[in-house]
């Protein structure tokens, strides 16, 4: 029997300080990339993956987030007045169904690992994914659904990785390999952030995962990591011999908006890639004194 991946898990408690003071009162997750916020790119990413139940682990100051997924009566009224047909159904289609979504707190930051811990009673006991917003991938198929088709072969842990310049291995989770074949890597072990001589590999794990319901039960173990953090990457790495783990190379490009240098290539890019903006926006770029 196929094991569906029906509920998605989207740690947002980060307090986002690398990019005050535009975050001292909005969250980092309702930064725009062009005209949608990251976390959009999130959900609609989880939506072309057939994931049904949105989980949102929150933090202090996110409540920004729970009304961006709501409903918006007296906004709808006034698009409807004024024709405003396309914008109305922009609106409706952000809109996160009744019943299909959901909200746990993270009442402080004790890393990753600790956030996804935070949703485990609404997880339950089946396979579960996790986004991370910081992360937008541009892909012809969305990165989760490109892991969710590659699942049934392997179950277990997968991860959707990328290869990374050896000097950046300090900055990710990275593989230690066993065999790969081009697109899918088997490992038998994973690092939180090792340095460069320290490195098993240079495939990093890149904000997107399907997990099994055993991680949850090593993160019940609250063992803390690097900076003294509960690290995801150390409960999926503490599964290996019980649980298959994979990495798989996604086709498409990744933008780390937690860097202001990978938030504006995102925006460029998104822009670029709009029909309606494209060359309005090609033809100001040639303005610039670059």
């Amino acid at each position: 029997m196929t094991v569906r991946i029906r509920k998605a898990v989207f740690p947002v408690g980060g307090l986002g300080t690398r990019f005050l003071p535009a975050t001292k009162a909005m969250p980092k997750e309702m930064l725009p990339v062009v005209d949608k916020p990251l976390i959009q790119y999130a959900v609609e990413e989880a939506r072309a993956a057939g994931i049904e139940h949105f989980i949102f682990v929150t933090g202090h100051g996110k409540t920004a987030i729970e009304d961006h997924f709501d409903s918006n009566t007296a906004l709808e009224k006034l698009l409807e007045r004024d024709g405003k047909a396309d914008l109305l159904a922009f609106l409706r289609d952000s809109t996160l169904e009744s019943g299909k979504i959901s909200y746990t707190r993270q009442s402080e930051p004790k890393g990753l690992g600790h956030a996804v811990w935070c949703a485990r009673d609404l997880i339950g006991d089946e396979p579960f994914a996790v986004l991370l917003p910081d992360d937008i991938f541009h892909c012809k198929t969305p990165c989760l659904k490109q892991l969710v088709d590659a699942y049934p072969s392997v179950g277990g842990n997968i991860v959707a990785v990328q290869d990374i310049p050896l000097e950046h291995t300090s900055r990710y989770g990275i593989l230690r390999v066993e065999s790969d074949d081009g697109h899918l890597i088997k490992a038998n072990g994973m690092v939180e952030k090792p340095a460069p001589e320290a490195a098993p590999s240079r495939c990093a794990v890149s904000g997107r995962y399907i997990l099994s319901p055993e991680v949850l039960h090593e993160l019940d173990h609250q063992k803390t990591g690097v900076k003294g953090e509960i690290q995801l990457t150390d409960a999926i790495a503490a599964t290996v011999g019980r649980v298959p783990l994979h990495g798989f190379r996604y086709e498409g490009r990744r933008f780390d908006c937690g860097n202001k240098i990978g938030f504006l290539m995102a925006n460029i890019e998104y822009a670029l890639d709009r029909p309606d903006l494209a060359d309005d926006f090609k033809a100001a770029l040639k303005t610039l004194p670059l």
